[in-house]
């Protein structure tokens, strides 16, 4: 059954989406902006209770792969290549569950999620004013990927760093994170036709007034 995207943007309208590169800041003002305005909070990976426990290795076969490894050392060791392909088809599977998490979050208060959904699937069940793409340089967004202290970039590290050749899985692990935060995904996102903040160095950008710049432009303020 497909549900039409008209019936799916009236759904949507308590949410507001906050989408783009790594290291751009998409998580800090998710939170500060459900913090600041009291919404339901949806961090990043928000939906993967469901999805554990959902998701069909014949419907979603990538968002299923992390549950069938054997060893985290074959995650780390894949070509760039492969791990570009399951980051976005990752993506495209996951749309569904987050889709239909956020309409029963959004039934009675204002939702602010860090999202995974494609820009081209919010072109179609969201507004402009419902959606805040947030882009940071691909050198940022791969060279300070681990500089995070969340536990899963973390264990990620630990596993490279476990390695018969650390080093090198290294160096494989960030062409993958290269091809991810490419060019062509970047003029993608910017030319979503969405509002957009590119940050070119965002740790010296001012939280607060990025917030309130998110905030004026979701007609929070």
């Amino acid at each position: 059954m497909n549900i039409d995207n008209n019936i799916l943007k009236y759904y949507l309208r308590n949410v507001y989406f906050i989408t783009g590169t790594a290291y751009a800041g998409k998580s800090t003002m998710t939170r500060m902006l459900a913090e600041k305005y009291n919404m339901v909070f949806c961090g990043e990976n928000y939906h993967m209770e469901v999805t554990d426990k959902v998701a069909d290795p014949v419907l979603q076969p990538d968002l299923c792969y992390i549950r069938q490894l054997k060893d985290w050392k074959d995650f780390v060791t894949r070509s760039p290549e492969e791990y570009e392909r399951w980051i976005f088809d990752s993506m495209k599977e996951v749309a569904g569950f987050e889709i239909a998490e956020l309409i029963v979050r959004g039934a009675e208060r204002k939702v602010i999620v860090d999202t995974n959904i494609p820009v081209s699937v919010l072109q179609q069940i969201s507004d402009y004013n419902h959606v805040a793409v947030m882009l940071s340089p691909q050198s940022v967004s791969v060279e300070r990927f681990f500089d995070r202290s969340d536990p899963e970039k973390q264990f990620i590290l630990q596993v490279i760093e476990s390695c018969d050749e650390p080093e090198k899985v290294m160096a494989n692990y960030r062409e993958g994170l290269k091809r991810i935060n490419s060019e062509e995904h970047y003029k993608e996102l910017a030319g979503s036709g969405f509002f957009t903040l590119e940050r070119d160095n965002p740790t010296e950008d001012d939280p607060a007034a990025v917030c309130d710049l998110l905030a004026r432009h979701f007609g929070l303020i």
